[in-house]
């Protein structure tokens, strides 16, 4: 059964009675986003294979660069109003007005016929992409209950590997046809996500952090009963999420603080939170992931495997099993932690780098006398290095960003992820195929070089967020907690209890106080 959820919005919400299916709705609509970027790599790498789309647009390696790449340039544009419009419209209808975006730059690239209209709809894709992403990720992270929240935001980014194993298929299958649609048709299933995307959106409720930031409170209340304890205004933990949730934004208000992207920058605090938040977008981006991402054909190339219809089938695997690995790190960053399977998986990654390019240097020595052990050892641990990364910054690049953001930054935070993961991608996106090209296996050294440097700054600069809701996280920054009830897990698993009555007489207060005081 539905019951409709006031969201201070356009957009009406009519929200499942069962917290367990209403998770589910949430889960779905983190994969159904997620699935659009991962489409777009995979989508991308296989085209980059396919001779009737190269030879369509006469690509070298600098315009088969901007055409990939430009995907960016919409998303590093993006982020720069994402937070505003997430703040301001609510973080529902920023995902609305993404998701509608994204399906017009997928019409226009399906319909290119040439470089430059091919290049803008991957501008308009991307700064649709951007929008939704940014606001789904700050959107699951404050609606979420905590117990779920690694999973719940970490598939935000899991499923990328499953629109990458739908592109890959559906480049595989279209990759011998002999006409333009070998290439307009993956373009143009795309769109399939942003559909589903709207179509989840108006089953789930608005945020209850932004109803009480907008004076929204009872609404909120309910939101956060909806999401813990099947629609019960009464259950103990609601009371703690609740009471959290409303003594912190109150602290944060009384403190001056405002949803401006200057808020970023006020504080030392505020800024320590802030580089912590972007470091996954800068630190996933350069790890090395981006090779394989987008260039897997001259990766495999460089290893020994040229042809064409044995590379986009080394993509379909390569997907599944990377997805496996995102959903194995997912449960590490639930039960293991945020900090230490970050540790884990960059170590692997370093590991993998150096050992790659020692195979690439032995192939490139002498590829006509290479061996078979050679070429397939070399692509084994091309696969080994994917899955790796798959299992750390996949779900953490979406996970840890908005758990270390307080309210008044969050958004402008994310989005700033955002904004330097775009950056930094642009960049490496464009010379990784020339760098591939004129340096060959060096580019693996110089790669596990600054990885190593990566290590050490996330041992000493991270902090662990596992099992703690997004305002006891104040207490590792702030230095104290903002409300009196006790942490929600330690409620939730009953090893502390909560005075119901006396909570609800302090919430009565608190809110007849704010209505006063409005």
């Amino acid at each position: 059964m539905l019951t409709k959820s006031p969201t201070a919005t356009w957009m009406p919400a009519w929200v499942p009675e069962s917290t367990l299916f209403l998770s589910f709705l949430l889960m779905f609509c983190s994969m159904v986003q997620s699935a659009t970027g991962g489409y777009d790599g995979s989508m991308m790498n296989g085209l980059n294979i396919l001779p009737s789309y190269t030879d369509y647009f006469v690509l070298n390696p600098a315009t088969t660069g901007l055409n990939t790449a430009s995907i960016f340039i919409g998303g590093f544009f993006g982020p720069l109003i994402s937070g505003i419009v997430a703040d301001r419209l609510g973080r529902r209808p920023a995902i609305f007005w993404g998701s509608v975006i994204t399906l017009v730059g997928v019409l226009l690239q399906t319909a290119a016929q040439d470089i430059a209209m091919f290049v803008v709809a991957r501008i308009v894709l991307g700064f649709g992409a951007a929008l939704s992403g940014i606001a789904g990720g700050v959107y699951l992270s404050e609606t979420f209950p905590s117990q779920w929240r690694a999973w719940g935001v970490g598939m935000l980014n899991n499923f990328y590997y499953v629109g990458a194993l739908i592109a890959a298929g559906i480049t595989l299958g279209t990759g011998t046809w002999q006409s333009t649609w070998a290439w307009r048709a993956p373009s143009l299933f795309q769109g399939i996500f942003s559909v589903l995307c709207i179509v989840v959106l108006p089953f789930i409720p608005e945020s209850p952090r932004w109803l009480v930031h907008q004076g929204y409170y009872e609404e909120a209340r309910l939101v956060v009963a909806q999401t813990n304890a099947n629609g019960d205004l009464s259950h103990p933990v609601v009371l703690a999420v609740y009471k959290e949730i409303i003594d912190t934004l109150r602290w944060e208000k009384e403190e001056g603080r405002t949803l401006s992207p200057k808020e970023i920058f006020k504080t030392p605090v505020s800024r320590k939170r802030f580089l912590i938040g972007i470091s996954p977008g800068i630190f996933s981006c350069i790890a090395g992931n981006i090779i394989a991402s987008y260039y897997l054909g001259a990766e495999l190339t460089t290893a020994g495997i040229k042809d064409p219809i044995q590379q986009l089938k080394a993509n379909v695997v390569l997907n599944v099993w990377c997805l496996g690995c995102a959903l194995g790190g997912t449960y590490l960053t639930a039960f293991w932690g945020r900090k230490l399977t970050a540790i884990l998986s960059q170590v692997l990654l370093i590991i993998c780098l150096f050992i790659i390019g020692g195979l690439s240097k032995m192939y490139a020595d002498n590829p006509d006398g290479a061996s078979k052990t050679l070429v397939y050892g070399d692509v084994a641990i091309m696969f080994l290095f994917q899955g790796f990364y798959s299992i750390g910054w996949t779900p953490l690049l979406t996970l840890y960003p908005p758990e270390v953001l307080n309210f008044s930054i969050r958004a402008n935070g994310v989005a700033g992820t955002s904004f330097a993961l775009n950056v930094f991608a642009l960049v490496f996106v464009f010379i990784m195929p020339i760098g591939l090209a004129n340096i060959t296996w060096k580019m693996y050294f110089v790669n596990g070089s600054w990885d190593i440097i990566i290590l050490g700054m996330i041992v000493y600069w991270w902090v662990e967020t596992k099992g703690k809701t997004l305002e006891e996280i104040d207490a590792l920054f702030e230095g104290e907690k903002h409300s009196s009830v006790p942490d929600v897990e330690m409620v939730r698993k009953g090893r502390e209890q909560i005075d119901v009555k006396g909570v609800e007489e302090e919430i009565n207060i608190e809110f007849e106080g704010q209505r006063k005081i409005e």
